[in-house]
């Protein structure tokens, strides 16, 4: 494409203008921060180990969860499930949610692995059908709130003991998450109404654009040909949804890592996973906000929902020293539970998931009603907390 068939309305700015000479200062001023905290070659160490690390040991497990994820819808696009799905579900996803009855797989697969998940279902044509081209983009949203959901659950219940059992705030915290969910898809579909009207409809290819009205395509040949047909197209979507997050997993993760996380115990040596500890230090500075809305026992249990900002599963292990300091209560739990489950690392991989559905100019819409989303799943879990152990 030449530049002329190139020349749209904002493609173009002067050579040099103010944006040109304030990015540099504030990009080589981030550098400058990090650099002054933890030394040049300790913060460059660090963004390299971390980098490599997440490689490593989250986009591989990632993308393993992507094509196994894949694998399933397929094989439930196939035979139905999908369609009996969103049939049965209609009547509750439509007023809640504003969206398909077909959502809700994306509810149960997330719950059941992470975030990127709902990228495998996003990816089937015959899921995709089932939806207005302005719920599309509310996926991301949706099944972030249940990410990790199953794995949030089970460790901070096992966090309780004889003398404080847990399970009460882990419900609570649940709904809590449900409640930021909500929040979370009704404030984008806001935004998507406004880019894509209510009525275009989702663009699918192959044969799903062709299906009549209540019908379904299926493949061709045998039982057995169709289950490994859906299992093998499921599985490669799989691989293509785990490539597509590499970047923003790396790049933004990494930086949220290393906003988040201080020292380590030896200080700084160029590890992976080290940093400058600023988000902690501002959430800090508004604890006396923070704690009317969420009814933290102590300052220190507001690291564990930023920490969720990039990963939480980094935030939940700061969870059992917590409570052995005696820092946190179950009312902490219940709050830590909501946030980690609803947020779920979702700075790290909004970027990436939205990326992937072809929705990068909606990715700071995404990001705005998922950030208050999260806030709200910590608000219900702290009142509700309040208003059941009153009562129980």
């Amino acid at each position: 494409m030449d530049a002329q068939e190139n020349k749209t309305p904002g493609a173009f700015k002067k050579e040099i203008g103010v944006e040109t000479l304030i990015f540099p200062l504030i990009f080589f001023g981030i550098f400058a921060f990090f650099a002054w905290k933890m030394g040049l070659a300790n913060a460059l160490n660090t963004m390299m180990h971390t980098a490599q690390d997440l490689l490593k040991n989250t986009v591989l497990e990632l993308t393993a969860i992507c094509v196994i994820m894949g694998a399933i819808s397929g094989l439930l696009s196939e035979f139905g499930f999908v369609s009996l799905i969103n049939r049965l579900l209609q009547p509750l996803m439509k007023p809640i949610y504003g969206l398909p009855g077909a959502a809700s797989l994306g509810v149960v697969t997330t719950f059941l692995s992470d975030n990127p998940a709902i990228l495998a279902l996003a990816d089937d044509q015959n899921f995709r059908r089932f939806f207005k081209k302005h719920q599309f983009p509310a996926l991301t949203n949706l099944g972030t709130a249940f990410g990790m959901g199953l794995i949030v659950c089970t460790y901070m219940y096992g966090c309780g003991t004889v003398d404080q059992p847990l399970g009460l705030a882990v419900l609570v915290g649940l709904l809590g998450a449900v409640v930021g969910s909500i929040v979370s898809t009704r404030i984008m579909l806001i935004f998507t109404k406004k880019v894509f009207g209510t009525d275009a409809p989702m663009e699918t290819s192959g044969s799903a654009s062709e299906v009549p009205v209540h019908m379904r395509a299926v493949r061709p040949g045998s039982v057995g040909n169709r289950v490994m047909g859906a299992i093998l197209e499921g599985g490669h979507s799989g691989v293509k949804m785990g490539v597509s997050i590499v970047p923003g997993v790396l790049v933004i993760c990494t930086l949220v890592m290393m906003l988040t996380f201080g020292a380590g115990e030896g200080g700084y040596d160029g590890s992976a996973y080290q940093g400058v500890a600023l988000l902690p230090w501002l959430a800090g500075k508004i604890n006396f906000i923070l704690k009317p809305l969420f009814g933290f026992s102590h300052p220190e249990a507001v690291g564990v929902p930023v920490t969720a900002l990039g990963a939480a599963g980094a935030a939940m292990t700061l969870v059992p020293d917590l409570i052995k300091n005696g820092l946190v209560g179950a009312n902490d739990v219940a709050v830590f539970t909501a946030m980690c489950m609803c947020w779920s690392g979702y700075l790290s991989t909004h970027t990436s998931m939205m990326d992937s559905l072809n929705c990068k100019n909606l990715i700071g819409k995404a990001i705005l009603s998922h950030t208050i989303g999260g806030l709200c799943a910590g608000v219900a879990a702290h009142w509700l907390y309040v208003l059941l152990s009153t009562i129980f």
